[in-house]
Protein backbone atom coordinates (compact mmCIF):
# COMPACT_ATOMS: atom_id res chain seq x y z
CA UNK A 1 0.00 0.00 0.00
CA UNK A 2 1.31 2.96 -0.73
CA UNK A 3 2.24 5.78 1.84
CA UNK A 4 -0.33 8.30 2.99
CA UNK A 5 -0.02 11.56 1.82
CA UNK A 6 1.22 14.05 4.52
CA UNK A 7 -0.85 17.78 4.31
CA UNK A 8 2.51 19.90 4.73
CA UNK A 9 2.75 24.02 4.97
CA UNK A 10 6.59 24.78 4.18
CA UNK A 11 8.14 28.33 4.33
CA UNK A 12 11.51 29.68 3.07
CA UNK A 13 12.62 33.09 4.05
CA UNK A 14 16.34 32.26 4.59
CA UNK A 15 17.40 34.71 1.48
CA UNK A 16 16.30 37.30 -0.59
CA UNK A 17 13.46 35.29 -2.17
CA UNK A 18 10.38 34.10 -0.51
CA UNK A 19 9.39 30.47 -1.19
CA UNK A 20 6.51 28.78 -0.12
CA UNK A 21 4.47 25.32 -0.88
CA UNK A 22 1.69 23.10 0.14
CA UNK A 23 1.08 19.68 0.19
CA UNK A 24 -2.30 18.50 0.30
CA UNK A 25 -4.85 16.28 -1.45
CA UNK A 26 -5.23 18.47 -4.75
CA UNK A 27 -1.25 17.80 -4.72
CA UNK A 28 1.19 20.39 -4.30
CA UNK A 29 1.14 23.94 -4.97
CA UNK A 30 4.51 26.18 -4.62
CA UNK A 31 4.86 30.25 -5.06
CA UNK A 32 8.72 31.72 -4.86
CA UNK A 33 8.77 35.65 -5.14
CA UNK A 34 10.84 38.40 -3.54
CA UNK A 35 11.90 38.00 0.05
CA UNK A 36 13.43 40.52 2.85
CA UNK A 37 11.45 42.89 3.80
CA UNK A 38 8.41 42.42 1.51
CA UNK A 39 8.09 38.33 2.92
CA UNK A 40 6.05 39.79 5.40
CA UNK A 41 3.18 41.32 3.68
CA UNK A 42 3.21 38.83 0.83
CA UNK A 43 3.88 35.45 3.12
CA UNK A 44 0.14 35.08 4.69
CA UNK A 45 -1.30 35.89 1.48
CA UNK A 46 0.37 33.18 -0.59
CA UNK A 47 -0.30 30.69 2.22
CA UNK A 48 -4.09 30.85 1.71
CA UNK A 49 -3.39 30.66 -1.81
CA UNK A 50 -1.57 28.01 -2.10
CA UNK A 51 -3.57 26.09 0.70
CA UNK A 52 -7.03 26.72 -1.47
CA UNK A 53 -5.21 25.47 -4.56
CA UNK A 54 -4.02 22.29 -2.79
CA UNK A 55 -7.68 21.84 -1.22
CA UNK A 56 -6.63 22.07 1.80
CA UNK A 57 -7.38 23.72 5.28
CA UNK A 58 -4.52 24.72 8.09
CA UNK A 59 -6.81 22.89 10.68
CA UNK A 60 -5.97 19.57 8.47
CA UNK A 61 -1.98 20.35 8.33
CA UNK A 62 0.08 17.25 10.01
CA UNK A 63 2.99 19.95 10.41
CA UNK A 64 4.64 23.62 9.66
CA UNK A 65 7.83 23.07 8.30
CA UNK A 66 10.24 26.07 8.08
CA UNK A 67 14.05 26.81 7.32
CA UNK A 68 15.22 27.49 10.97
CA UNK A 69 18.28 29.22 9.85
CA UNK A 70 21.36 30.52 9.70
CA UNK A 71 20.21 33.02 6.69
CA UNK A 72 18.43 36.78 6.95
CA UNK A 73 17.81 37.67 10.92
CA UNK A 74 14.25 39.33 9.90
CA UNK A 75 13.62 36.24 6.95
CA UNK A 76 14.37 33.95 9.68
CA UNK A 77 11.98 35.72 12.70
CA UNK A 78 9.76 35.88 9.99
CA UNK A 79 9.25 32.63 9.01
CA UNK A 80 9.53 31.36 12.62
CA UNK A 81 6.26 33.81 14.27
CA UNK A 82 4.26 32.80 10.91
CA UNK A 83 5.29 28.77 11.58
CA UNK A 84 4.17 29.65 15.26
CA UNK A 85 1.00 32.09 14.78
CA UNK A 86 -0.31 29.40 12.37
CA UNK A 87 0.17 26.36 14.33
CA UNK A 88 -1.15 28.00 17.47
CA UNK A 89 -4.14 29.35 15.41
CA UNK A 90 -5.32 26.14 13.53
CA UNK A 91 -6.58 24.12 15.74
CA UNK A 92 -7.02 23.19 19.08
CA UNK A 93 -3.32 21.34 20.43
CA UNK A 94 -1.97 23.35 17.72
CA UNK A 95 -0.40 21.83 14.88
CA UNK A 96 3.53 20.30 15.06
CA UNK A 97 6.16 22.22 13.85
CA UNK A 98 9.27 20.95 11.75
CA UNK A 99 12.27 23.40 12.14
CA UNK A 100 15.01 22.47 9.10
CA UNK A 101 18.35 23.80 8.47
CA UNK A 102 18.48 25.92 6.25
CA UNK A 103 21.61 24.16 4.68
CA UNK A 104 20.51 21.06 4.50
CA UNK A 105 17.71 22.40 2.56
CA UNK A 106 19.88 24.01 0.60
CA UNK A 107 21.69 20.70 0.02
CA UNK A 108 18.49 18.94 -0.60
CA UNK A 109 17.48 21.40 -3.83
CA UNK A 110 21.12 21.15 -5.41
CA UNK A 111 21.12 17.41 -5.36
CA UNK A 112 17.44 17.70 -6.86
CA UNK A 113 18.61 19.79 -9.50
CA UNK A 114 21.26 17.39 -10.26
CA UNK A 115 19.45 14.47 -10.44
CA UNK A 116 16.79 16.09 -12.89
CA UNK A 117 19.31 17.13 -15.25
CA UNK A 118 20.77 13.56 -14.92
CA UNK A 119 24.16 14.35 -12.99
CA UNK A 120 25.83 12.49 -10.03
CA UNK A 121 25.52 13.66 -7.16
CA UNK A 122 29.61 13.04 -5.23
CA UNK A 123 29.55 11.39 -1.59
CA UNK A 124 29.91 15.22 0.16
CA UNK A 125 27.97 18.03 -0.30
CA UNK A 126 28.77 21.32 1.27
CA UNK A 127 26.16 23.94 1.78
CA UNK A 128 27.37 27.23 1.15
CA UNK A 129 24.87 30.34 1.80
CA UNK A 130 26.17 34.19 1.10
CA UNK A 131 26.35 35.68 4.93
CA UNK A 132 27.10 38.68 4.14
CA UNK A 133 29.72 40.99 5.38
CA UNK A 134 32.40 39.03 3.43
CA UNK A 135 31.39 35.79 4.95
CA UNK A 136 29.75 32.54 4.20
CA UNK A 137 27.53 29.97 6.38
CA UNK A 138 28.61 26.26 5.49
CA UNK A 139 28.23 23.07 6.41
CA UNK A 140 29.09 19.49 5.04
CA UNK A 141 26.86 16.74 4.24
CA UNK A 142 27.17 13.58 3.14
CA UNK A 143 25.30 11.61 0.33
CA UNK A 144 24.60 8.13 -0.53
CA UNK A 145 22.66 5.63 -2.23
CA UNK A 146 19.38 6.77 0.19
CA UNK A 147 20.43 10.52 -0.23
CA UNK A 148 21.34 13.25 1.91
CA UNK A 149 21.84 12.28 5.86
CA UNK A 150 19.33 14.68 7.47
CA UNK A 151 22.26 15.43 10.45
CA UNK A 152 25.66 17.17 8.60
CA UNK A 153 29.08 15.92 9.23
CA UNK A 154 30.04 19.42 9.69
CA UNK A 155 27.25 21.66 11.55
CA UNK A 156 26.73 25.11 10.30
CA UNK A 157 28.96 28.03 10.98
CA UNK A 158 30.64 30.66 9.41
CA UNK A 159 33.87 30.68 7.16
CA UNK A 160 35.69 33.69 5.01
CA UNK A 161 35.75 32.20 1.34
CA UNK A 162 39.53 32.93 1.15
CA UNK A 163 39.32 30.28 4.36
CA UNK A 164 37.40 28.03 2.71
CA UNK A 165 39.93 25.27 1.14
CA UNK A 166 41.78 25.39 4.43
CA UNK A 167 39.05 24.52 6.30
CA UNK A 168 37.41 21.73 4.26
CA UNK A 169 41.30 20.15 3.88
CA UNK A 170 40.64 19.64 7.76
CA UNK A 171 36.87 18.52 8.33
CA UNK A 172 36.94 16.48 4.90
CA UNK A 173 36.10 12.88 6.77
CA UNK A 174 39.36 10.08 6.11
CA UNK A 175 39.09 8.62 2.49
CA UNK A 176 37.53 11.28 0.78
CA UNK A 177 39.62 14.16 -1.10
CA UNK A 178 38.74 17.55 -2.66
CA UNK A 179 39.25 16.16 -6.30
CA UNK A 180 37.10 16.99 -8.77
CA UNK A 181 34.45 13.97 -8.09
CA UNK A 182 34.60 14.01 -4.65
CA UNK A 183 32.89 16.84 -3.78
CA UNK A 184 29.91 19.18 -4.78
CA UNK A 185 30.02 22.94 -3.58
CA UNK A 186 26.29 24.55 -3.71
CA UNK A 187 24.92 27.70 -3.04
CA UNK A 188 24.29 31.14 -4.17
CA UNK A 189 28.22 32.48 -3.81
CA UNK A 190 29.55 31.66 -7.13
CA UNK A 191 28.53 34.85 -8.04
CA UNK A 192 29.80 37.03 -5.32
CA UNK A 193 32.62 34.84 -4.54
CA UNK A 194 33.76 33.93 -7.26
CA UNK A 195 37.17 34.21 -7.87
CA UNK A 196 38.21 34.29 -3.97
CA UNK A 197 36.56 30.54 -4.35
CA UNK A 198 38.57 30.00 -7.65
CA UNK A 199 41.14 27.57 -5.48
CA UNK A 200 38.25 25.30 -3.80
CA UNK A 201 38.47 22.01 -5.86
CA UNK A 202 34.73 20.26 -6.52
CA UNK A 203 31.76 20.75 -9.16
CA UNK A 204 29.51 23.36 -8.33
CA UNK A 205 25.42 23.28 -8.27
CA UNK A 206 23.97 27.04 -8.21
CA UNK A 207 21.09 26.44 -5.69
CA UNK A 208 19.10 28.31 -3.48
CA UNK A 209 17.20 26.80 -0.63
CA UNK A 210 13.59 25.84 -1.06
CA UNK A 211 9.75 25.70 0.02
CA UNK A 212 9.76 22.42 -2.32
CA UNK A 213 12.89 20.84 -0.81
CA UNK A 214 11.91 21.29 2.67
CA UNK A 215 8.41 18.98 1.68
CA UNK A 216 10.77 16.29 0.25
CA UNK A 217 12.63 16.34 3.51
CA UNK A 218 9.65 16.72 5.86
CA UNK A 219 8.62 13.01 5.78
CA UNK A 220 11.62 11.74 6.99
CA UNK A 221 11.95 14.08 9.43
CA UNK A 222 8.74 14.01 10.94
CA UNK A 223 9.72 10.46 11.41
CA UNK A 224 12.82 10.74 12.91
CA UNK A 225 10.35 12.47 15.42
CA UNK A 226 12.18 16.24 14.94
CA UNK A 227 8.67 17.81 15.02
CA UNK A 228 8.33 20.29 18.18
CA UNK A 229 5.72 22.23 19.53
CA UNK A 230 5.14 25.70 18.40
CA UNK A 231 6.86 27.32 21.47
CA UNK A 232 9.90 25.43 21.14
CA UNK A 233 10.29 26.46 17.51
CA UNK A 234 13.73 28.24 17.11
CA UNK A 235 15.60 30.09 14.19
CA UNK A 236 19.27 29.20 13.99
CA UNK A 237 21.38 32.22 13.95
CA UNK A 238 25.43 30.98 13.74
CA UNK A 239 26.48 34.68 13.62
CA UNK A 240 25.41 36.90 16.78
CA UNK A 241 26.50 40.16 15.11
CA UNK A 242 24.35 41.52 12.28
CA UNK A 243 26.12 44.89 11.77
CA UNK A 244 29.72 46.76 11.94
CA UNK A 245 30.19 49.60 13.42
CA UNK A 246 31.03 53.12 11.69
CA UNK A 247 34.83 52.24 13.12
CA UNK A 248 34.81 48.85 11.92
CA UNK A 249 33.26 49.55 8.44
CA UNK A 250 36.09 52.36 7.85
CA UNK A 251 38.63 50.19 8.71
CA UNK A 252 37.66 47.43 6.39
CA UNK A 253 37.37 50.33 3.79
Amino acid sequence: MPAAVLNLLAIETSTDTLSVAVEGPHGCAAYQGPGAAQASTTLLPAVQTLLDQAGCTLAALDAIVFARGPGAFTGLRTACSVAQGLAYGARAGGVPVLPVDTLLALADEACHQRALAGLPVPPLVVALLDARMDELYVALYAHGPQGLTAEPLVPPRLCGPDALAAWLQQVLPAGHSLAVGGVLLAGNVFSVYGERLGAVPGERQPALPTAAALLRLAPGLLAAGAAVPAHAALPLYVRDKVAQTTAEREAAA
